[in-house]
């Protein structure tokens, strides 16, 4: 098969409707390598940088509820940090680069899942109004920053 390993995506791919933050970024623990009184964190096999997760609300709403939350890994040399809240918001929305999945069969149902990683979070681009979309026309199929 000449798929190996995890498979690049899209942030809008994994969470169309967007996602908010709703859990602090921890650096993620090697259950394998740790031991008693000695705790070693996870390192990426392939790049070596160290293995962050921060737990993100998806905002699909056909989502069911149970499945909703999901955990994000983050591949950094030091803790990422969450953007800045936006007032009247009740959670920090978020936007991840970098992202890949990697399917597992998951040990407690015994189903498809995924392992949803990035590079980094970032505060999520904002859609242009229509005074800058109409001012902007001209680098249409560009990549713009907004």
């Amino acid at each position: 098969m000449a798929i190996q390993g995890p498979i690049p995506v899209h942030f809008g791919q994994v969470f169309p409707h967007g996602c908010f933050v709703v859990g602090e970024v921890e650096q993620v623990k090697d259950f394998d390598a740790s031991s008693k009184g000695r705790t070693v964190y996870a390192k990426d096999k392939n790049t070596g940088e160290l293995v962050w997760q921060v737990a993100v609300m998806d905002a699909d709403p056909t989502v069911k509820a149970g499945q909703k939350t999901v955990s994000v890994k983050i591949l950094s040399p030091v803790q990422p940090t969450v953007p800045a809240a936006l007032p009247g918001l009740p959670f920090v929305p978020v936007e991840f680069d970098g992202m890949t999945a990697t399917a597992y069969i998951n040990q407690n149902t015994g189903r498809l899942a995924w392992s949803i990683r990035a590079t980094s979070m970032r505060p999520p681009r904002t859609a242009a109004s229509p005074a800058k979309a109409s001012a902007s026309a001209s680098t249409a199929g560009k990549d713009v920053a907004a």
